[in-house]
């Protein structure tokens, strides 16, 4: 990892950390807000808009004074107790192999325990993570699934965050496109479905305003820093195999593959819908993470 890197990683830990401070305590007897994934890209979000609300939220992760791990059953008691609701984001990817199983498994606890209603964070287009959703629903909760396109953070928190600061995009997704979406924009939607019993039983589809491919998100990323940032393409078995050089789960491939056969490639209106305004478009995005220095070498 490079010095920029690691501190772009430090700061997003602070932040982490003041959030799970100021988000883990309990108003009176009002029921509580879980939110899995309270560290996370949305999760954070989520909960600090909820707690800027007076809501009494309780953060869902292996840090969490009531830890919450999804691979081990036994903290979800503790998790859930006092819960009214819950913001349901599973890691690493909804899709993955034994997903659907264990989110029935929470979603039933969860019901049994009183936190009937559950938002689901999903994706678009994929089959196996559309799994998961019905065996959510199957569990008699008050149910909301939000399916999000790929996020905007992808490039300053996670996955891209080193290439683009190595200055190399290098995908295997030639010129497909995708309709990236900013995860402040599902943080929005996800905080007013909860609030609101009209969107019980609805599931609202996320996008950006317009598609990108990763070359045009790699020019807008040039624009916004400063320095040249190149989209390199390479074979879908080149990056699985780099993939499996590097340790990460081969199924990351499978993600990336979703975007090849255009299946998001069009517009949803999600955003819209439920907040009433457009989404943020990528090169705003890029333009106020670039300010911030996460991009700085």
């Amino acid at each position: 990892m490079t010095q920029n890197a690691q501190k772009a990683q430090n700061t997003q830990v602070i932040r982490d950390t003041q959030v799970i401070r100021d988000t883990q305590v309990t108003r009176g007897a009002a029921p509580l807000t879980l939110v899995l994934g309270g560290t996370g890209k949305t999760g954070r979000r989520v909960a600090a808009r909820l707690t800027a609300q007076g809501q009494a939220v309780r953060i869902g992760s292996r840090s969490a004074d009531r830890p919450f791990v999804w691979e081990d059953p036994a903290t979800w008691q503790a998790a859930l107790e006092g819960v009214g609701a819950v913001y349901v984001t599973y890691s690493p990817d909804l899709g993955f192999p034994g997903a659907a199983e264990t989110v029935e498994e929470f979603a039933r606890l969860a019901v049994d325990r009183g936190a009937r209603r559950l938002v689901l964070l999903s994706a678009r287009g994929e089959e196996r993570a559309h799994a998961s959703e019905d065996r959510l629903k199957a569990s008699g909760a008050d149910w909301t699934v939000v399916r999000a396109s790929w996020f905007h953070q992808n490039f300053s928190e996670d996955f891209f965050l080193e290439p683009v600061l190595s200055g190399e995009l290098v995908l295997p997704t030639g010129e497909a496109v995708e309709p990236f979406v900013d995860a402040d924009d599902i943080a929005d939607v996800v905080t007013a479905v909860l609030a609101d019993p009209r969107h019980i039983g609805k599931t609202y589809e996320l996008s950006g305003p317009r598609p990108l491919s990763f070359r045009d998100a790699a020019a807008e990323l040039s624009r916004a820093t400063g320095r040249q940032i190149s989209y390199v393409p390479v074979t879908l078995d080149e990056f699985r195999a780099g993939l499996e050089a590097a340790g990460a789960p081969a199924e990351f491939a499978d993600l990336l593959s979703l975007i090849l056969d255009g299946r998001n490639a069009h517009l949803v209106n999600g955003v819209e819908e439920v907040l009433g305004r457009k989404p943020r478009d990528f090169a705003d995005f890029a333009r106020e993470a670039a300010a911030a220095g996460v991009w700085d070498v």
